[in-house]
């Protein structure tokens, strides 16, 4: 794999005053500058293309509080808007899907994107209505087709999650979100790399403001580059090896231990230059609560939507 850097950019720990900040103008504030930071170059230059339409895919893939870290901030996804609305007419859109256990319409809502969204000129879209397109690509020699929404084929696709495990282990990452919304009657690690290559993202936003590692963690950071080039580095704070990750291996075409994935990192944004060190000393290792077992900060969090939204607490969380 070629050289890529990601650009990190801490964010303004002084206004969080050791606790999550719940105002919303207050986080978009403290966002607007690390935000720009880390896509000021890759926002100058898809906006010179002129796109049409623009897709945001953050993770809202269960309705969790964002100061769990399992979700990726609100926030953050506002001010790439903010960032957009000053250079671009593009129509602008912030996409999840409804499957057979989540309403995204629903989780988009108690997690605040419509009173969002209404500070801009942008909406929600709800990837399970629209219709399809089959692409094929070719991935570690073998062609794979992948059914992918037209909208993230006509779009430029931005992926923003959060900087998290996935239940199985490795990152969450851009890679693996975008493969949520892909069919495919193929391998699953080849399929997740189909559909990013189809996709092609012209960048990746990691959320670090809260990451999860066995339990919620203020990194405090932003990282911003290629899609696998983010997940390799967000793998590498998570304390994982990349050649153990069969998605992320084969999307940056490392297939040993003897192979070195090289990452630059350019430290912009205001503060302290992104200790890697010390997030990496703080979530490596760590993972999500087995099934059933939910960390404290989850419990609370799904309590607190049930008692908004009306909707049952799972009995697992009852215990």
């Amino acid at each position: 794999m070629a050289q890529h850097t990601v650009r990190g950019a801490t964010t303004d720990a002084d206004d969080r005053r050791g606790g999550w900040t719940p105002d919303i103008d207050t986080r978009l504030a403290r966002l607007e500058s690390p935000v720009r930071a880390v896509v000021d170059a890759t926002l100058s230059s898809l906006t010179r293309s002129e796109p049409d339409q623009i897709t945001i895919v953050p993770d809202i893939h269960y309705p969790f509080h964002p100061s769990t870290g399992m979700v990726s901030d609100p926030a953050v996804v506002g001010s790439l808007i903010g960032q957009f609305e000053d250079r671009t007419d593009a129509d602008i859109a912030v996409a999840g899907a409804t499957d057979e256990i989540i309403d995204v319409d629903r989780t988009a809502e108690y997690l605040g994107y419509p009173r969002l969204l209404e500070r801009f000129d942008a909406t929600t879209v709800d990837l399970a209505d629209e219709q399809r397109t089959e692409a094929q690509r070719e991935v570690d020699g073998w062609s794979t087709t992948v059914s992918v929404p037209d909208r993230l084929l006509e779009s430029a696709v931005i992926t923003v999650p959060t900087l998290r495990p996935t239940e199985a282990g490795p990152i969450a990452g851009g890679v693996r979100t975008l493969a949520e919304f892909v069919d495919s009657s193929g391998d699953d690690a080849l399929a997740a790399v189909a559909a990013t290559r189809a996709i092609d993202p012209p960048v990746s936003i990691l959320d670090a403001t809260v990451a999860y590692g066995s339990d919620p963690y203020a990194a405090d950071a932003l990282f911003a580059g290629a899609t696998p080039a983010v997940d390799a580095l967000g793998t590498s704070l998570l304390g994982r090896s990349i050649t153990d990750d069969d998605v992320l291996s084969t999307a940056v075409g490392m297939t040993d231990n003897d192979k070195a994935l090289s990452l630059s990192l350019e430290h912009v944004g205001p503060g302290d230059d992104v200790n890697l060190d010390a997030i990496r000393t703080r979530l490596e290792g760590g993972e999500l609560p087995p099934t059933g077992d939910m960390h404290p900060a989850v419990t609370a969090a799904y309590r607190l939507y049930a008692g908004v939204s009306g909707d049952a607490v799972p009995p697992q969380l009852e215990h």
